[in-house]
């Protein structure tokens, strides 16, 4: 679906104008999206919503003290950009993958505060040995030291994650795969090792699988308190009804993965849709 790009910079910015007008805690292991924002998505009242879905949270703010005009010139540069083919009409494709980008921008932003401090020789890469030495350099250079961690075991971990990532295999990456290994689960490549991670984590008997007990004990801490929260109960229910789907008592790898990193509902795509509808005035959209 297409729209002329005219009515789509109008209707951002009637958004900008009207952007201006303790119980115990459980551990979460779900892997979500990040909110398109903290408002709530009420068109009837205002657009804030839709502009922090368009902008991201923290780039919306800075249009708070613009003018209209202001807003509509800098938002048809931003709308240049999200028109990729540069056929002078926006798609949902080209939108939902602006509205990803604004989404994840925390994601490139921490590599970006990340990028310097692992990059030594400042080639533009971060080899491995590179990730190794800032990481792990006190270890290294007292291997036989006990101050309670194993070291060993955590950077046999951190090299398997970064070779997944390494998608040619040459033990240096690039910005794009040294974000994969700092977020695999963004990354449809790296499920398996969040998978894999997560097990490793919680299945304190090494049998592979994660049992009833071993699920509750990585969110319940027992000597906590002398009576379970309510939630504790609810969760009980939730291994044996839901995430247990063969019932043999235990997830193994495919449970654990529609566990943690659910087929959730792709808000950027409905966003994309409705930013698209309310934009396309004549309601004449082009395929």
């Amino acid at each position: 679906m297409k729209m002329e790009i005219r009515p789509l910079l109008m209707c951002f910015a009637l958004c900008v104008v009207y952007a201006t007008s303790k119980p115990t805690e459980k551990k979460d292991r779900v892997q979500h999206d990040a909110l398109l924002s903290s408002k709530e998505h009420d068109d009837g009242t205002n657009f804030d919503y839709d502009h922090d879905a368009f902008l991201g949270e923290e780039e919306a703010k800075t249009f708070d003290d613009l003018t209209p005009e202001e807003s509509k010139n800098r938002l048809g540069k931003i709308v240049d950009k999200i028109d990729a083919d540069e056929d002078g009409f926006v798609t949902e494709a080209e939108l939902k993958a602006w509205i990803k980008k604004a989404q994840k921008k925390y994601i490139y932003d921490n590599v970006e505060r990340q990028w310097k401090d692992f990059d030594m020789n400042n080639d533009g890469m971060i080899s491995w040995d590179e990730y190794k030495n800032v990481t792990y350099g006190t270890y290294l250079d007292d291997p036989e030291s006990d101050d309670g961690y194993n070291y060993k075991q955590m950077m046999a971990r951190d090299e398997r994650r970064f070779t997944m990532a390494d998608g040619n295999g040459d033990h240096i990456a690039d910005k794009e795969e040294f974000t994969a290994f700092l977020h695999p689960e963004e990354y449809e490549h790296m499920k398996d090792i969040v998978v894999l991670e997560t097990m490793e984590d919680i299945d304190k008997n090494g049998d592979g699988f994660i049992d009833l007990e071993e699920y509750i004990g990585d969110m319940y801490n027992h000597e906590d308190e002398m009576d379970e929260p309510g939630w504790v109960a609810t969760e009980r229910e939730q291994f044996s009804e839901f995430r247990d789907k063969n019932k043999d008592g235990k997830m193994d790898k495919e449970e654990t993965m529609d566990w943690i990193l659910p087929a959730d509902y792709d808000h950027a795509e409905a966003e994309a849709k409705h930013l698209v509808y309310e934009s396309d005035t004549n309601k004449v959209s082009r395929h």
